[in-house]
């Protein structure tokens, strides 16, 4: 017993120190960003206009059709915002974990393995780029259009749902960051591997699951769950059945799944930073 409080009080000591440093590396490159704010404003706006192209190819397939594998455009805006929303937190916060591999290749890992800091965090909050509230804006706007015209039967259930499913979905996305940074260990060129599961993932998403394969479906519901982030959740809330008829209870487990997949992402990282050589440069 007095292992495991040992263990445990270490663990929070860990966490409170990594928080710490993320929180002193945002707030140097916050101060870099904003130094330049025209430069800010217009990376920002750029970045909004960028993601605002998603959503204006869906208006331009519903200026030919009705639905969308029985979804009216409400719906899938409902979609849309939700994941628009949950991916941006998460890219914001640590987005530049993308970067590692080219850390790993040139040999810059070895600066951060030397400081007092734990490396995770000092990754994570690297480069941090302000300029990415332009998506979490542009996917705002489109939620609250969504919310606004879409037709739900409002419960306590569903209006609870709504932000479990925004925070469940910011830790889904965060820990697929960090398991595809801990790749990068293994494949130093897997930069792209990673974003085809996060950028290609957050763009799965924003389309119903009724317009892909059950295979597809199958795959990002039972192995990489990216489908807990909105797809089983919002099925409950617009009312609509899930295509592999999963029991009722499921759409509340996003928290429970975004748990598990932090705690493998963890240990992945952990792995991917043992198996680590320094180049000797």
């Amino acid at each position: 017993m007095a292992d495991a409080g040992v263990a445990g009080e270490r663990a929070v000591s860990r966490l409170r120190e990594g928080l710490r440093a993320y929180g002193l590396i945002v707030a140097m490159w916050i101060r870099s960003t904003t130094a330049y704010r025209t430069s800010f404003v217009l990376t920002t706006v750029g970045n909004f206009a960028l993601t605002a192209l998603d959503f204006l190819a869906i208006l331009l397939m519903f200026s030919r059709v009705d639905a969308l594998g029985g979804y009216s455009l409400p719906e899938i805006a409902f979609l849309y915002g939700l994941t628009s929303i949950s991916f941006g937190f998460a890219d914001l916060m640590i987005g530049s974990m993308d970067k590692l591999g080219q850390r790993v290749r040139d040999g810059t890992l070895d600066t951060l393995l030397v400081r007092p800091a734990p490396v995770l965090a000092q990754v994570a909050a690297d480069r941090f780029g302000l300029r990415r509230l332009g998506r979490i804006t542009q996917g705002t706007l489109v939620f609250g259009y969504a919310l606004s015209v879409v037709d739900i039967d409002w419960t306590a259930g569903r209006l609870l749902l709504v932000p479990v499913m925004l925070v469940s979905g910011s830790a889904i996305f965060c820990a697929v960051f960090v398991a595809g940074a801990a790749f990068q260990f293994v494949a130093q060129d897997a930069s792209e591997v990673q974003n085809a599961f996060t950028y290609g993932g957050t763009t799965m998403l924003q389309y119903p699951p009724t317009v892909f394969g059950k295979e597809m479906v199958r795959g990002v519901t039972f192995v990489l769950p990216l489908a807990f982030v909105n797809w089983v959740p919002a099925t409950y809330v617009l009312g609509r059945p899930y295509p592999l008829d999963l029991p009722g209870w499921v759409a509340f487990a996003s928290p429970l799944v975004a748990a598990v997949c932090c705690a493998a992402a963890g240990v992945a990282w952990r792995a991917g930073l043992r198996s680590y050589r320094s180049t000797g440069s």
